[in-house]
């Protein structure tokens, strides 16, 4: 949290609204758009619930595999409270009273080109909601604006990418061209929005084999979060302010 919250306070000057709609106790799913090139999102999200929220509330993030095969970053991961992008374990998390944090567009989402800002990508087969509804944990529709600046992806080098077993490798007007110096993120102007829950617990648990009711709540948050990203765009009087 000391490395972060430069970031979150002066360096992305991040906004928050709707903190009222996480509850205080008790489990909540919190359902994100992804983006970045390199997931910032999550880790600002995290100190906003953290330092912001009343009961400072504590993130715990579902991280695809690949986060936890690199030693340093898995680590890292593991020390802020992630966990691995599954079933189980959401719904382990939530049924012991945990925020529990997923961007169900993953790799698709962080490694899409900067001509695809703020455009949701396909949410899976919506395994979280299925997660909610065994669990009877309301789902919080989280909109982030900002992230999609701070390493404006340009092209893909893909050959790479197989080479180092990597899902991408950005190229953006910094990177790799300026080396090192390339990493730093742009000071894009943050917000993060969360929205009114949608409650689940009046479904029962049966109700996550309901493929058809599944796919009604998964395609209700997604435009949910595509909503909220056009408003949240039309407040930022620029992408640095």
């Amino acid at each position: 949290m000391p490395v972060l919250r430069p970031l979150f306070q002066k360096w992305f000057r991040v906004e928050t609204q709707g903190l009222s709609n996480i509850p205080d106790v008790g489990g909540a799913l919190v359902v994100a758009n992804h983006s970045g090139t390199i997931p910032l999102d999550a880790l600002m999200t995290t100190v906003a619930l953290h330092d912001e929220h009343p009961a400072s509330r504590r993130f715990r993030l579902l991280g695809a595999d690949l986060v936890f095969q690199f030693p340093f970053i898995g680590a890292m991961a593991r020390k802020l409270g992630a966990t691995l992008a599954c079933n189980e374990d959401a719904e382990r998390l939530l049924t012991d009273g945990e925020l529990v944090g997923v961007f169900p567009e993953g790799f698709k989402g962080i490694g899409k080109s900067f001509s695809e800002r703020y455009t949701l990508q396909r949410f899976g087969r919506g395994g979280f909601v299925t997660a909610a509804l065994r669990t009877g944990a309301p789902i919080v529709p989280c909109a982030i604006v900002g992230a999609e600046e701070i390493y404006p992806m340009i092209g893909n080098a893909k050959t790479a990418a197989r080479i180092l077993g990597l899902p991408y490798l950005p190229v953006t007007p910094t990177f790799p061209l300026l080396g090192p110096l390339g990493l730093v993120p742009l000071p894009s102007k943050w917000f993060i929005a969360f929205g009114t829950p949608i409650e689940t617990a009046h479904y029962g648990p049966g109700a996550a084999d309901d493929p058809m009711l599944v796919f009604n709540l998964t395609d209700q948050v997604r435009e949910t979060i595509q909503q909220s990203l056009y408003q949240l765009l039309l407040q930022r009087r620029s992408v640095f302010s």
